[in-house]
């Protein structure tokens, strides 16, 4: 039995066994402990080779990939996108004053601070591949696939919090740490390894003594997230402050021209921004997710002017609420709905207008929900229909009660023929479907006209009313009006 000896310490033994005393002679052991002695240099010479790469490559202290080896994988990433253009941003952070905690708590304090920095730093990324310790106090994250700059910034915003929001444990010491970041993007700040870093790290430097907490490499960039970010924090005040309104804009039918129902659009009235166009903040809440509390606040504000108008005793018209692909999606949908409705009276007076191109995203999954949204008596229109990719054969089993047929087409429709015959041809089918057909943006009698002829049921535009706040609508309704 002879052991391999590698750095002082036994790495594995070599045992050879005979079944008689004495069966290896003195030659022969001396043989087979030179053969365990090459054995053994040669572990130690594999294991010395496997310390120097990985030392190469990685950082000893908190385990994390070095300089070299992020540049060599952001290299890679950078070499993909130029084949398939993709943005990525290079992320770096820099611990603020880590020098001084060093001198004050000590070395052994600073290293502890650094590994846990790297902990929270791979676990707010999810990928350790993509996080590396690239200077003394400075780590690096590499954060491909990036489609929104604002959706960058609010990335950034949370890798912040989630790695520096919470004081530090070092032994009996609490520590609050806090850091800077500079940001560069691929390709517009670089189309190479080495300059998106230096960009990245001209960004932090700029951060420090700007007093920014992060800034990108473009100025410009930081400017439009700025601007972002602050119509955001306003728009997560005013749903604290109820800033937000509903108006309501009719649907009259073609032949009577009398009130057929209204269409619930929300309106922003903001203090310092004034009445904000819809435009300029719905897509904000979409991206951000805050459609999910204002959507549900439609539906329930809805609930409860329809219930404000059976009390008053007026011909209270169903109200139809858009519902955005964010919130179909959820798996509590069906159950936001039936809280929504549950505000106003029974049977419900409200209704849902969905887009085709949101239902075809997954179309039997979305059957399903619909199906058990129209057994709580909430009817379902099919909006801006002819700007999506719907199918037919679909389209016949969607639980839906009214297309919505978009303004384009009623726009181009007086000067277009073919539009014209399409436009028919969608009435048709859509009665075969034994569906109301809803025509939107009508704003001139001659258009009124040609719907009429073409047996369009309703219309929806200014040539009867602009979308109106619930006092005015209230008045409206009023049958001496």
């Amino acid at each position: 039995m002879l052991p391999f000896i590698v750095s002082g310490e036994a790495a594995g033994v070599l045992v050879l066994h005979a079944g008689e005393r004495g069966f290896f002679d003195e030659e022969e052991i001396k043989l087979l402990r030179e053969l365990v002695g090459d054995i053994a240099f040669a572990l130690d010479h594999l294991e010395k080779e496997q310390k120097l790469a990985y030392l190469a490559y990685y950082d000893s202290l908190t385990g994390l990939a070095n300089r070299t080896l992020f540049l060599e994988r952001v290299g890679q990433l950078v070499h993909a996108g130029a084949q398939r253009p993709r943005a990525l941003a290079l992320l770096l952070t820099d611990i603020e004053r880590f020098k001084t905690i060093n001198d004050s708590l000590g070395r052994t304090a600073g290293d502890e601070l650094l590994k846990q920095v790297a902990q929270r730093t791979a676990k707010a990324v999810g990928d350790a591949g993509a996080v590396a310790r690239v200077g003394a106090d400075q780590f690096a994250v590499l954060l491909p696939d990036i489609r929104l700059e604002d959706e960058l910034a609010r990335i950034v915003e949370a890798h912040t919090r989630t790695v520096f929001g919470q004081p530090y444990r070092l032994h009996a010491t609490e520590l609050r740490v806090s850091a800077k970041a500079g940001i560069a993007l691929f390709p517009a700040d670089g189309d190479d390894a080495e300059t998106l870093f230096k960009h990245a790290e001209a960004a932090v430097k700029k951060a420090k003594t700007s007093g920014e907490r992060y800034l990108f490499y473009a100025p410009q960039m930081t400017a439009r997230v700025a601007e972002k970010l602050a119509l955001e924090n306003k728009l997560r005040q005013g749903l604290e402050k109820e800033e937000f309104v509903l108006h309501y804009q009719p649907k009259v039918d073609l032949k009577t021209r009398k009130i057929a129902g209204v269409e619930a659009l929300i309106r922003w009235r903001s203090p310092e921004l004034g009445l904000v166009p819809p435009v300029q903040f719905i897509p904000l809440l979409e991206e951000t997710g805050l459609i999910l509390e204002v959507g549900s606040w439609a539906m329930n504000r809805a609930s409860l002017d329809h219930c404000r108008w059976t009390e008053a005793r007026l011909p209270a018209p169903r109200i139809a609420v858009n519902v955005s692909s964010i919130q179909l999606r959820q798996r509590d949908f069906v159950g936001t709905v039936e809280r929504a409705i549950m505000e106003g009276i029974a049977p419900t007076g409200i209704d849902l207008e969905i887009t085709e191109s949101v239902v075809m995203e997954d179309v039997q999954g979305n059957i399903d929900k619909l199906k058990n949204v129209r057994g709580l008596g909430v009817r379902i229109a099919i909006d801006d229909f002819g700007t999506g990719y719907s199918s037919l054969a679909y389209l016949a089993k969607l639980p839906v009660h009214s297309l919505k047929i978009d303004r384009s087409f009623v726009i181009t429709m007086l000067a277009d023929p073919d539009t014209m015959s399409l436009f028919r041809t969608v009435i048709e089918l859509a009665h075969s479907l034994k569906l109301t057909v809803v025509a939107e943006g009508v704003d001139s009698e001659d258009q009124a006209n040609v719907l009429r002829l073409f047996g369009c049921d309703e219309m929806q535009g200014f040539l009867y009313s602009k979308p109106l706040p619930f006092e005015e609508m209230t008045t409206l309704l009023s049958p001496e009006t």
